[in-house]
């Protein structure tokens, strides 16, 4: 696939991380490289919801 350095670097991290909230990425454009990830298929974004809360929270992963 035909990624830019920008989608490789938030990539690696991503899979680095395991799982991350978009943002609690470093860099700011990480988080709109993750858009262009997922229409990709490389990640997954998914929402998670407290049941202490009641707060849904954003969180990223690669796909394997």
């Amino acid at each position: 696939m035909d990624l830019t350095e920008l989608e490789k670097k938030t990539y690696e991290f991503i899979k680095a991380a395991g799982e991350i909230q978009p943002k609690n990425m470093p860099d700011n454009r990480m988080m709109g490289a993750i858009a262009n990830l997922e229409n990709k298929g490389l990640v997954e974004i998914y929402k998670y919801t407290s049941i202490y809360r009641r707060k849904k929270k954003k969180f990223v992963r690669a796909k394997k």
